[in-house]
Parts: C-alpha cells; sequence; structure tokens
C-alpha cells in the first residue's frame, strides 16, 4: 500500500516521503481499516516536527483523524492508532472507539466532523457551559477548530463573535454564521469587540491560538465569564495572571478532549450523537475547503501549519463517497 512516512521531524513538507510499505497488522483490540478520507490537523505538524504530546517511533505515519471502511463495509470515524496513521491506504484503530459515520455527511466531511468538534462541544457545554443568549467570542475562527466552535455556538443560541487574520477569512467567518467578524489584520480586536459588546466582554472565549490571543481574552472576558484554552497555534503558550482573574471575577478553564477517550469514554459517545443529531438536521456542517488526493498530503499538511488553510483539508481516496 501507500503510506507517507516520517523518519526524521522537521518541516513537513520536507519529513513526509509517500513509499511503498506493506498494510499494517492489527494487534489485541485494533482493527484494520480503509482509509476513505484524512483530515488534516495542526497536530499532523507537530508529529512531525516532534513536538506533539505523543511521539511515535521513526518512521511513523501522521494522520490522527478518518472516515475509514471496516472489513465488513461500515463507515466509521475513528482516530488511527500510531505509528500508523491515516495518510496511508489502510489506518490501525482502537475497534472499541470507532464511531459509526453520519449518513448526512460524505466521507470528507465525517473525517473532519470528529476532533474539532468534539473538542468544541466538550469546551463549550461541558467546561463553559455555554448559555443561550450569552456572547461566544472565537479565536481563529475561520480556521478547522474555530469553525467547529462557531458553528456549535450558534446550534447552542449564542451570539458569536469571530476574530480572523485576512478578508478571506472574514468572508468565510460571515459564511459560518458569526453575528460579528474583527479581522485582527486590519482592527484592533480590544476596541472593536467592546463595542460590539457595549464594553461588557464575552462570556465564553474558545482560544486555540494561545499567545497574543490569549492576552486579548484577558482583557475581553465578561464578569464571571469563562477563557477556555483548547490550543497554542500561535507557538506561544501565555501566562495567566492568576491576580487578573481574581480581581476581574473570571474562570480559565483548560481542554485536553484526548482525555476522554480514557477518563470517560462515555461522554464522547454522547457527544457524537448529539454531533450526528446536528449534522442530520443541518445546524453543523464541517468546512471543507480544500480535498486533495493521497499525493499531496504533505503541501496540505504544511499548509495547515503554515497557518494558510481555511476550515478543513481533507485528504481523500479514490473511491472515496
Amino acid at each position: 500500500m501507500q503510506a507517507w512516512q516520517v523518519h526524521e521531524n522537521g518541516e513537513p513538507s520536507e519529513v513526509m516521503r509517500l513509499a511503498e510499505v506493506e498494510p499494517p497488522t492489527p494487534g489485541d483490540g485494533q482493527v484494520r481499516l480503509r482509509v476513505r478520507a484524512a483530515n488534516v490537523n495542526f497536530p499532523d505538524a507537530l508529529l512531525c516536527r516532534g513536538q506533539y504530546q505523543v511521539r511515535p517511533p521513526l518512521p511513523f505515519t501522521p494522520g490522527v483523524e478518518i472516515c475509514g471502511e471496516t472489513e465488513d463495509g461500515r463507515r466509521v470515524i475513528a482516530n488511527p492508532a500510531l505509528p500508523y496513521g491515516g495518510f496511508a491506504e489502510y489506518a490501525l484503530a482502537d475497534a472499541r472507539a470507532l464511531l459509526p459515520a453520519p449518513e448526512s455527511l460524505d466521507d470528507a466531511e465525517a473525517a473532519a466532523l470528529h476532533i474539532g468538534y468534539q473538542t468544541g462541544w466538550f469546551g463549550l457545554h461541558r467546561r463553559a457551559r455555554l448559555e443561550a443568549g450569552e456572547t461566544l467570542l472565537v479565536h481563529a475562527a475561520a480556521g478547522g477548530v474555530g469553525s467547529a466552535a462557531v458553528q456549535l455556538g450558534k446550534a447552542a443560541g449564542a451570539t458569536v463573535i469571530g476574530v480572523v487574520g485576512g478578508a478571506k477569512k472574514a468572508a468565510v467567518a460571515r459564511e459560518l454564521g458569526c453575528d460579528v467578524v474583527v479581522d485582527r489584520s486590519s482592527e484592533d480586536v480590544i476596541a472593536a469587540v467592546k463595542e460590539a459588546t457595549g464594553g461588557r466582554g464575552a462570556d465564553v472565549i474558545y482560544d486555540p491560538v494561545g499567545g497574543e490571543a490569549y492576552a486579548q481574552s484577558a482583557k475581553l472576558v465578561a464578569f464571571e465569564g469563562r477563557i477556555v484554552v483548547v490550543g497554542f497555534a500561535s507557538g506561544t503558550i501565555p501566562s495567566p495572571a492568576l491576580n487578573h482573574a481574581l480581581v476581574k471575577n473570571y474562570s480559565i478553564m483548560g481542554l485536553h478532549w484526548g482525555l476522554y477517550n480514557t477518563k470517560n469514554p462515555k461522554l464522547v459517545l454522547r457527544c457524537h450523537e448529539e454531533l450526528t443529531d446536528l449534522a442530520a438536521r443541518g445546524a453543523i456542517k464541517p468546512l471543507v475547503s480544500e480535498r486533495v488526493p493521497l499525493g499531496e498530503a504533505a503541501a496540505a499538511v504544511q499548509k495547515v501549519a503554515d497557518g494558510r488553510s481555511t476550515g478543513r483539508i481533507a485528504v481523500v481516496m479514490e473511491g472515496a463517497a
């Protein structure tokens, strides 16, 4: 089979190599899946660079999120078991963690429903307890993680403010349903959000960026507001001033979605059921901005790593729906 492999750490476009290898053999509790579509995530770039919290042995195949097909023909969503990731014709996965692919979504959309939307659901509902009528601010609102949070926020009845970088991404954020869009490349984020909220700020702030975005969040969070920290795409991990959180009366919440797979897997299944229902009703639909063949996977991962993508890029195999 064909598979992309990383033999040394570095930039994805430099270290990912397409090779002909033997299909992986499932271990105890694992199944082999024929990959139908693999979604490109920022962690794929971090894996290539050796900067992710999980470091699979070299060589490994990246690709942490797929829509695959079981031997008996079922379409499923899975997180591949590294080192046999999704940028290949076949991948391995934990048999107990397979989720049915929603019939309302094609393979690329189904592959993109999992990590970003699960993270958004847990962040907004399990951690921040977002309520209808509240104001949600989403950083990087046109990206893969941010676009999911925007849709979930709208589905929950929140007023959504999206912060983006550039006119193209601002247009995407408006199409996603953001009530207010702030272009950080041409606007003062703090001034624009304060104007939009009458000086009150946002009840919930969803931050997959870190760095300067977090500094803005601390200035924009409302009384009894909640900042949900889900990642550091900027490359800078902030150091929160806890005295500021005390004086302003807000909460800082961390979210590592992967922990729920081991700490409370029943919640992951419940979340998937709710996401499937929302997708069937048309309340959410993964924004797949590009569909590329397997041979272009390395370039796609690099594009995501460089912050040049909107929504999700999916690697789609021949014959996929």
